[in-house]
């Protein structure tokens, strides 16, 4: 028993390292290997591009979003608006009605986001769809970098940049969601350059209006979904660090927590809906780094996290607790990690400028959400019509 414990105990530590350290740095070792295309210049004229938000309840948003839009460096009559704005009972669309060049399409009965993205794409007639929120701001290149990616034919999605809108001084919620960002988006940026990018974030992602597949309306992670089963035809997913889309960070830690629950409940059903994303003999190198960059992350690492502790003290009271055993010594480290994560819990809601202290806790919050999303998945009990997190005020 104790040594299959012990293979069992380093299989997790490995997984866990392999897939929040090995895995990245070796995909920025693959994508500095690749040879890559320079950015294909844009031909002329520009296509025209509709730029798609479906909103719930968004008045206090509406008026910067479609001044953000404005400015966008793109030019106007290319540029088509459409909102979606199914189960609004606030003054968004009255907000919308003052603004002659938005398209807004509007039914009574809120059916989920799902719904509303399929019924509105009816009305699309660009064969280029710009997704984005009615809540984030767009960096005034966002739509000419994105066209350019898609002057490469063998781009059929392109996701962009999420970034949060940082203070000097953070709580746990802001200081964790910022850090993960940074992180996650090099990550994204390697895997588009070694391969394609492994799906695309809400906030701004595009699509070939023609590679729509349409999804189940009970959909948790409507974007995330469309962009792999485009990348499961065999079109990449490419990614535009200049495209960004800029926002808030979550207002506390609950707010942030509500919106990782239901990613992880999405994550969960994403992972059982399309296991062609599995072939390893079909699709080498996307499964590959689907399953490192995600599945791992899902699935392994919030497994390893329940069990390494209770195999470590087993093979430290085996060992008689010898500072000499190395398994002592994973048990202060661990010790150490939860240490650090009760500190950031105690001061979850202080602003700090040594933010990298909330790193533990929200590692921590993160994977104790996949235990969360898999319950509620398990339970059916995750509403499909989003319940927006609230953000941080500026």
């Amino acid at each position: 028993m104790a040594t299959a414990l012990t293979i069992l105990f380093w299989i997790l530590i490995g997984t866990a390292v392999y897939a929040y350290a090995v895995y990245p740095l070796l995909i920025a070792a693959i994508a500095r290997l690749k040879q890559h295309e320079p950015l294909p210049s844009l031909s002329e004229p520009l296509p025209h591009v509709t730029l798609f938000v479906t909103a719930f309840n968004e008045e206090q948003f509406v008026d910067d979003k479609i001044a953000n839009s404005h400015a966008l460096s793109y030019p106007a009559d290319r540029l088509h608006l459409v909102w979606v704005t199914d189960g609004s009972d606030d003054n968004t669309n009255q907000l919308l009605a003052n603004h002659h060049d938005v398209k807004v399409l509007y039914e009574p009965e809120r059916r989920g986001k799902v719904h509303a993205m399929k019924r509105g794409l009816e009305f699309v007639e660009t064969d280029i769809v710009i997704f984005t929120d009615a809540n984030t701001m767009l960096s005034p290149e966002s739509v000419t970098e994105i066209v350019r990616l898609f002057e490469n034919p063998r781009i059929g999605c392109v996701a962009g940049e999420k970034r949060i809108n940082r203070d000097s001084r953070e709580n746990a919620a802001s200081s964790g969601e910022g850090a993960y960002w940074r992180y996650e988006s090099w990550i994204k940026r390697n895997d588009a350059a070694a391969g394609t990018a492994i799906g695309a974030a809400g906030e701004l992602f595009a699509m070939r209006k023609s590679l729509y597949q349409p999804i189940s309306d009970n959909t948790l992670l409507d974007d995330f979904e469309i962009s792999l089963r485009i990348a499961l035809t065999g079109y990449k997913i490419g990614y535009s660090p200049l495209a960004c889309a800029i926002e808030r960070p979550s207002a506390n830690i609950g707010e942030e927590m509500k919106r990782k629950v239901r990613i992880a409940a999405g994550s969960i059903q994403t992972m059982l809906r399309l296991g062609g994303l599995f072939n390893f003999f079909r699709h080498p190198m996307l499964t590959f780094q689907y399953v490192s960059h995600k599945v791992l992350r899902w699935v392994a690492v919030p497994l390893a996290m329940v069990l390494i502790i209770p195999i470590n003290i087993y093979l430290c009271v085996i060992n008689n607790f010898a500072f000499s055993n190395i398994y002592t010594w994973t048990l202060i480290a661990q010790a150490l990690f939860y240490i650090a994560t009760f500190a950031g819990f105690a001061f979850r809601n202080h602003k700090l400028s040594a933010s990298w202290l909330y790193i533990p806790y929200y590692f921590f919050l993160a994977n104790k959400a996949m235990w969360m999303g898999f319950w509620r998945f398990c339970r059916n009990t995750q509403s499909v019509n989003w319940e927006r997190a609230r953000r941080a005020k500026a």
